[in-house]
């Protein structure tokens, strides 16, 4: 399976689904590429620290790529993968685009703002474009970064204003902003890999791994 992490805004922890995402599914047994299509590296940063981690954890094999031959490289490596996972940075670009047109599943994670509502019409134009060459391609948006206080309501506003789009799924899974998700990226680690574990932090990434992957 191919799945893209991806989405026009920044700073909505893509990296951070992706890399968890990623980590989890090698614990599994599978054989899981990780490629990064952003400038940054952030996600190819995690891989080389997880690698040089005191801690052992299970290697997960992380590339870069960028332009327009993402997408053959990408098929063709989904012959010798299991799974590949596609972190696409934050912008409309060749990468996001070739993405979409490879992915079997694209997860958009934007957190509850309007500023990253308003990119989704633009993202929802980008889906349908894909659907013409991938028409099996299925989107679903994630909110994410959500605050941990329960007085915050901007998660429910996002949620009903997503109904407005054709080919956008709401994900039943909100992800929080949690302390945990940046000690793990320091280190490499998925969140289910700290010591201690934040058992919040496990279940967000367990219940979204499970809706991707089917447990």
């Amino acid at each position: 399976m191919i799945v893209l992490i991806g989405g026009e805004k920044g700073g909505t922890g893509k990296t951070t689904l992706a890399t968890n995402l990623a980590a989890k599914r090698v614990l599994a047994g599978r054989d899981v590429l990780l490629i990064d299509t952003d400038a940054q590296g952030s996600a190819n940063d995690w891989a080389q620290s997880r690698e040089e981690s005191d801690a052992k954890p299970a290697r997960v094999a992380c590339i870069q790529k960028f332009g327009k031959g993402l997408q053959a490289e990408a098929q063709d490596l989904a012959k010798r993968y299991d799974d590949i996972i596609i972190d696409a940075g934050g912008r409309d670009s060749v990468e996001l685009r070739a993405a979409l047109v490879v992915s079997d599943k694209a997860y958009i994670p934007i957190q509850p703002s309007q500023f990253d509502i308003w990119t989704l019409d633009r993202m929802d134009e980008l889906v349908g474009s894909a659907q013409g060459f991938n028409p099996d391609l299925r989107a679903w948006v994630v909110i994410s970064r959500v605050s941990t206080n329960p007085s915050v309501h901007e998660s429910q506003e996002a949620r009903e204003i997503l109904a407005d789009f054709s080919r956008l799924e709401l994900s039943a899974v909100v992800v929080r902003d949690r302390i945990a998700y940046r000690k793990a990226a320091r280190g490499g680690l998925c969140v289910d890999e700290l010591k201690p574990k934040d058992p919040k932090a496990s279940e967000e990434v367990g219940l979204l791994y499970e809706e991707i992957f089917g447990g």
